[in-house]
């Protein structure tokens, strides 16, 4: 069963992604893989989508066009990380703080944003985010990385 938002938050949530796309680099995360076959600019679509829908379904107080965004741009990292190196042995961990640097570069975020973008894999990052929007993203994260990985082999 899929997910549904109402038209009114559908329509928000495309134009923010088209917004994205049209004014930065996003789109390039197409050329990179997250997860199993899926592009990290899949991965990001989806995480936003559930990330937006986990907090109208349970009826959650957030700033929707930040919430929308900080998970759009949670792992705005563009490198494969899946080549062989040290750095990419640690991904895991550092790659939130490489996707705010390159976010930071391309948009004015605020500090939910922020928030965000570099606490999203906690417990890998050692902080939790503070805002109710990274703790949202954290949970939609998290499973759309499991479905992504080993959904198609359930």
């Amino acid at each position: 069963m899929r997910r549904r938002l109402p038209p009114d938050k559908e329509r928000k949530f495309k134009y923010m992604v088209k917004t994205l796309s049209r004014t930065s680099r996003f789109d390039e995360s197409s050329q990179f893989v997250q997860h199993g076959d899926t592009s990290v600019l899949e991965h990001c679509i989806r995480v936003a989508q559930t990330a937006y829908y986990i907090s109208y379904r349970l009826k959650l107080s957030v700033h929707e066009e930040e919430l929308i965004r900080g998970a759009l741009l949670h792992d705005y990292f563009l490198y494969d990380w899946h080549e062989t190196s040290w750095k990419n042995s640690i991904h895991g961990f550092t790659h939130p703080t490489t996707a705010l640097k390159e976010a930071s570069r391309d948009f004015r975020l605020s500090r939910i944003e922020k928030d965000m973008i570099k606490h999203h894999m906690f417990p890998l990052t050692v902080r939790p985010p503070r805002s109710r929007e990274g703790k949202i993203l954290c949970v939609a994260d998290k499973l759309c990385a499991l479905q992504e990985t080993i959904g198609g082999r359930i």
